[in-house]
């Protein structure tokens, strides 16, 4: 075959990102992603099925035929359905776009749903000038193996996520998780080769992804992984299908589908349960499905039925429920009001810790790390069996002041990751430097403090003192939301009645 240039990490990046800016002015920056990922997908399958043809003709000459060349090809690509079939169409290119993909889906299977639902006819939503304009963009680069090699594309696809991400604002957050707070959540959960891994708010993909790079830098085979994942958005979906082929991953299941109502990993009517169990689930969901909860059929409601306005709980208890037996652990990220709210959510957190000694550790992250919110976060650990040295005990870490500060978000370093990471494993701060407050308490004592587990209750610093204000906070934004939802709906009536018309 001929000898052809590689793209450079930043060529491709670059060249991505331009095809973004495309569509600047008649698509809101939050919503590019519909838009840019199902084409740059279009462009991966043309490409690599121009590559493997052009191989199996070097191999086969004359004799090749369908069959042999299907051998040859990870996707099928119908006549007239390429990247230069619709490029070099004329007019009325949306047309021929979205009979391209619907084609391309219904000749793979595994594809259904990935392209999403853009109407790409719709001249009013999207100009097609602006169309033409974004597939020229792409029709610079080649997206084969023979010019983007190894991970390239996987990372590309990532950096495009985190450009989205910033340019939505806390839309991003419906979607994307920073990849350092990921990249711990895994680090702790430490998934193994030939285990099962499931995200039930899988959003774009990244918790799946971050598994298979860690067996991978383990020396493990990351092809032996199961990985499952369910999401509510179409749209998200879709990304999440696309971001695991692009980082060469093929034996995965994602589906869409309601988590709590709906729970599309079920096997004879019980739910399925996995070795790593792990997310970062919308916060706080109102009308999360509690009408059905008491009477669930899964058995999820182990420890009592969460509050119609607060689903936090509810991702906790199905999380815990989808766990294994004796290899099972979750990982998940909580707001901060998780850990003191009172009334059904504080019988929750007696449930949890008196009958099932299940949570392992509570660890508060700074504040400003995520997209969606300002607000401190934390991460909370459960594992069907826990360590002989930390049963009828809690781990407690906080970690609020290990952060790189940044302009619009807060990250944390890697050396923040490592440190993290360090004080949960071996229950030390190794930077030796005051950056890190832990301790591990007794069940008794949380029990003293009415099951309350508020960081500040059992970590006297000041970086405590800190995390008491965030969980205030955390009250004060539910409160001020419910305050501003109940004057929209009397506005309502007012106007119904009369009244401000």
């Amino acid at each position: 075959m001929t000898q052809t240039s590689k793209l450079s990490q930043s060529k491709l990046e670059s060249t991505l990102w331009s095809a973004a800016n495309a569509l600047r002015g008649p698509v809101d920056p939050g919503d590019f992603k519909g838009y840019v990922f199902p084409v740059m997908f279009f462009k991966w399958i043309s490409d690599t099925w121009d590559h493997w043809h052009a191989h199996a003709l070097e191999v086969w000459g004359d004799d090749l035929t369908d069959e042999i060349e299907a051998d040859y090809q990870p996707f099928t690509v119908p006549d007239g359905c390429h990247w230069a079939d619709v490029r070099n169409q004329v007019v009325n290119v949306g047309v021929m776009l979205n009979a391209a993909l619907q084609k391309i889906e219904q000749a793979n299977p595994d594809l259904v749903g990935v392209f999403g639902d853009v109407n790409w006819a719709n001249k009013d939503r999207l100009p097609e000038t602006a169309l033409v304009n974004l597939l020229d963009t792409f029709h610079e680069v080649k997206l084969d193996p023979d010019h983007v090699e190894g991970d390239m594309l996987g990372r590309a696809y990532e950096y495009l996520l985190r450009e989205f991400a910033e340019a939505s604002g806390k839309k991003a957050g419906e979607f994307f998780t920073p990849r350092h707070v990921v990249h711990l959540l895994v680090k702790i959960l430490d998934p193994q080769p030939s285990e099962t891994v499931v995200d039930p708010a899988c959003g774009s993909g990244g918790m799946l992804v971050e598994t298979m790079n860690a067996v991978e830098k383990a020396g493990g085979d990351p092809r032996t992984l199961r990985l499952h994942g369910q999401e509510i958005n179409l749209t998200t979906s879709a990304i999440a299908k696309m971001n695991l082929y692009l980082h060469g991953l093929k034996d995965f299941a994602i589906k869409r589908g309601d988590t709590f109502r709906e729970p599309r990993f079920v096997t004879n009517g019980k739910l399925d349960t996995f070795d790593v169990v792990i997310a970062n689930p919308p916060f706080s969901l109102q009308n999360w499905g509690e009408d059905q909860w008491a009477t669930d059929p899964y058995g999820r409601a182990f420890c009592g039925v969460p509050p119609a306005k607060n689903g936090d709980f509810a991702w906790i208890e199905h999380m815990i429920a989808s766990m294994k037996q004796d290899t099972g652990r979750v990982g998940v990220v909580m707001p901060h009001g998780v850990l003191f709210r009172g009334g059904k959510e504080a019988a929750i957190r007696k449930c949890l810790l008196e009958n099932k000694d299940y949570l392992e550790a509570v660890i508060g992250l700074p504040n400003n790390l995520f997209y969606s919110t300002n607000i401190p976060v934390c991460i909370l650990v459960f594992r069907k069996t826990k360590p002989a040295e930390r049963q009828d005990k809690v781990l407690f870490i906080d970690a609020s002041a290990k952060f790189k500060p940044g302009k619009k978000q807060n990250s944390l370093a890697g050396t923040d990751v490592e440190a993290i990471f360090k004080a949960y494993t071996d229950g030390q701060d190794i930077d030796g430097e005051g950056g890190l407050h832990l301790r591990l308490v007794d069940v008794d004592e949380i029990k003293e403090n009415d099951y309350d587990l508020n960081i500040g209750h059992y970590i006297e610093t000041a970086a405590a003192a800190d995390v008491d204000v965030a969980a205030a906070m955390t009250t004060y934004y539910s409160a001020s939301e419910a305050v501003r939802q109940a004057e929209a709906r009397l506005d309502e009536r007012l106007k119904a009645a009369g009244f401000g018309a």
